[in-house]
């Protein structure tokens, strides 16, 4: 299981509020059988819109810190949205508030999502147009976020930076670490054995 204690990469400034699900990954691409190839679809929608948008910003290409704003991921309950962020790159978002299900669904993928201040999401967004190649570190062990100069105080459910600093948040990795145990149990249920006695 892998242990999430911190990550650190350069930022891409989205600092806007109410960002939805239907936004991060339109509901046209929610027709796939894997979630392979939608992280090149990650904010089609406002990307054709403007083609100054950061996902298309050749300086934030390679980006893996996302900075967002208030209510990031709200609307629907689609698995698909964290996906697409992960596949397009990012591995931890800092914003000013969550939507309970994107919060949840980003946990349960291994990307921690930790809230920050309005002022100091301006200062790390600032930051990150300034100097794009800046490594930001999202540190759950000491609560804080370092960019350069600037360190600022995060907050994020006890439970999520338990699950993702002690390797719980993996499902599959706890499945495969108890195999044997598995194995020993299937073995003695009769519809596992063809209930043989």
């Amino acid at each position: 299981m892998k242990l999430i204690t911190e990550v650190t990469g350069s930022g891409l400034p989205l600092l806007l509020d109410d960002i939805d699900t239907d936004r991060i990954i339109p509901a046209r691409f929610l027709r796939c059988v894997t979630f392979d190839g939608l992280g090149e679809h990650a904010f089609e929608d406002d990307r054709q819109q403007d083609h100054t948008h950061p996902f298309d910003d050749p300086h934030y290409q390679g980006a893996s810190v996302l900075i967002a704003g208030r209510n990031f991921g709200c609307g629907s309950s689609r698995e698909h949205a964290p996906q697409a962020l992960m596949r397009w790159g990012i591995e931890a978002i800092i914003g000013e508030s969550f939507a309970e299900i994107f919060f949840g669904n980003c946990t349960t993928l291994g990307v921690p999502c930790v809230c920050a201040s309005r002022s100091d999401l301006e200062k790390l967004a600032a930051l990150a147009k300034a100097e794009s190649e800046m490594p930001v570190t999202v540190d759950l062990a000491n609560h804080q976020v370092r960019a350069g100069h600037l360190t600022v105080p995060v907050t994020i459910l006890d439970s999520a930076r338990a699950a993702l600093t002690t390797g719980k948040w993996d499902f599959l990795g706890q499945l495969l670490e108890g195999a044997v145990a598995v194995r020993e149990t299937a073995a003695t249920l009769p519809y596992m054995t063809g209930f043989k006695a």
